[in-house]
């Protein structure tokens, strides 16, 4: 945790004001390219660029009138990232004027979707004072943007994070619906589970090149503002314009039941805020009442906890070798088998798969490494909080270790388990 709130402090005052300047973009016949412009002050400008490759999927002509919506959204959920640089008291847009009640929807997701990036800032504000609203005079009201409902078909939009539950969901949907694989920066392991899917070329696969605008790198590395940042949320967001560039209805996530568990306990502080049915239900809210209910989010995994994700995994060897869930080695395509994300995926995965199976999946034997052992009381609350990871609850990570108590029981970590767990 860092001591942040005297930066904090004097970014707001030297930066009052932060801007949703413009946005612009480009169709071509499969791909749509996109621009954002953000101020902050006068001094920072930032000007990401994202690009959409529809691959085989661009099934018909795009409107940029039934586009211009869905990309000004966009611009909206990326600005979290530029503006918690300095976290500037005022956010003035100049394209669309927000009601009072969309106002309070976005409020509400930049707050709890940055409730880590506060907390482990040591900053303390409420969620009345942290940003405001502003609208320049000329700003259009948003119900002149048209949005096209898109209708039912047998198709589905499903992104692909490289890791056990998207693979789960590709399965469990790809023998009864048409599945549009959709992948964020592709890397080894998203890559390589499209293909064992029955997804090999480049071409069959909707990609998003998203950057980060250099310029908040650099500022990263002077001692600027930096975080987690919802990245579900803007994966939402994205996937409407998916589901308009392909036609196609349905986006099914991979978020699971365990999501809803709030990191810090007895908070609203929760790494995976953007994955909890709470945001869900706001989206889908959102989409139906603000944007004529272009298309269908939804999370096909909910239903279920990370203990059933991980049995109906085990059942697809075919996988073994290429998923991660590491975000550490992500680069490199690998487990760093040092984070709590592995130790996590390890644990939860060990009652279903054999032992030294899961060790030629890491490459080593995740229960039996002493450096591990603060990620393992986090993971099963022996520790008080928490990691700011994407992994499942306590009580779930207990009773995977209880399935496995008797066959590992020589193990380092389960010795561990069995002299210190909480009763």
């Amino acid at each position: 945790m860092h001591h942040n709130q005297e930066n904090f402090d004097i970014f707001r005052t030297r930066y009052p004001v932060f801007t949703y300047e413009r946005y612009a973009f480009e169709i071509s016949e499969n791909r749509i390219e996109m621009q954002f412009f953000y101020k902050a002050g006068n001094e920072l400008s930032f000007s990401p660029v994202m690009k959409l490759e529809l691959g085989k999927f661009a099934l018909r002509p795009l409107q940029s009138v039934q586009i211009e919506g869905l990309i000004f959204h966009i611009g909206l959920i990326e600005l979290i990232s530029y503006w918690k640089c300095v976290c500037s008291p005022i956010v003035e847009i100049k394209s669309f004027r927000l009601t009072e009640n969309q106002q309070q929807w976005w409020k509400k997701l930049y707050w709890k979707g940055l409730g880590e990036f506060f907390y482990q800032n040591g900053i303390q504000i409420d969620m009345e004072h942290f940003m405001q609203f502003r609208f320049t005079e000329d700003a259009a009201e948003m119900k002149k943007i048209e949005y096209q409902r898109i209708e039912e078909s047998s198709r589905v939009i499903v992104p692909i994070g490289g890791g056990k539950d998207s693979v789960v969901t590709l399965e469990q949907l790809r023998s009864e619906r048409q599945i549009i694989p959709f992948i964020i920066n592709p890397r080894g392991a998203t890559l390589a589970c499209a293909e064992i899917a029955g997804f090999p070329e480049q071409s069959d696969i909707v990609i998003l090149h998203r950057e980060i605008d250099p310029l908040l790198l650099k500022l990263n590395s002077q001692g600027y503002l930096n975080g987690h940042t919802p990245f579900s949320a803007m994966l939402a967001f994205y996937s409407l314009l998916v589901s308009y560039a392909t036609d196609t209805r349905d986006i099914a996530l991979s978020n699971e039941s365990s999501a809803n568990e709030p990191t810090i306990p007895h908070t609203d502080i929760n790494h995976q805020y953007s994955k909890t049915l709470e945001f869900e239900m706001d989206f889908r809210q959102y989409v139906r009442e603000i944007m004529q209910d272009v298309a269908h989010y939804y999370s096909h995994l909910r239903p279920y906890t990370e203990l059933q994700i991980a049995e109906f995994f085990s059942h697809y060897p075919q996988y073994f070798n290429v998923f991660k869930s590491c975000n550490a080695g992500s680069k490199e395509d690998k487990w760093c088998c040092q984070c709590s994300k592995c130790l996590f995926a390890y644990i939860i995965l060990s009652p279903f798969i054999d032992d030294s199976t899961m060790i030629r999946i890491f490459g080593e034997d995740l229960l039996d490494k002493p450096s591990l052992e603060q990620y393992f009381d986090e993971l099963s609350g022996i520790a008080e909080v928490k990691p700011f990871e994407c992994v499942g609850t306590i009580d779930e990570v207990n009773q995977a270790l209880l399935m496995i108590s008797e066959t590992r029981k020589e193990k380092y970590l389960l010795k561990h388990w069995k002299k210190n767990r909480r009763q």
